[in-house]
């Protein structure tokens, strides 16, 4: 997995980019086949935005945009809802030769 962390207007000091990190690697838990992760940070006017670019092989790529007022927020907010997009497509993935409600035949009672 190849991991990029690019910043615009902002310092990034080891202790965030190892939290970065860590949290990047916690992603390899679902199974996906993760080819590429971008991290860009960027300083706006009042607030931070964060954007995780995350390229799965055989999927479409999973990018989560997140802004806050304090940076560690940010990051965190987006940690969890990358967490999430991809705990989602795993199931969608391992569920994917189960039947669908449509599918199902009505029982007669």
């Amino acid at each position: 997995m190849n991991v990029q962390i690019r910043t615009k207007d902002i310092t990034l000091h080891d202790q965030l980019r190892s939290h970065i990190e860590s949290a990047v690697d916690a992603f390899s838990k679902y199974g996906l086949d993760i080819t590429t992760v971008n991290v860009n940070i960027e300083a706006q006017k009042k607030d931070v935005n964060v954007e995780f670019d995350i390229h799965v092989a055989h999927a479409q790529p999973v990018v989560i945009n997140q802004s806050d007022a304090v940076l560690d927020a940010a990051i965190d907010l987006a940690v969890d809802r990358a967490t999430t997009a991809l705990r989602r497509l795993h199931e969608k993935m391992t569920n994917k030769q189960a039947t669908s409600v449509r599918e199902l035949e009505p029982l007669d009672a």
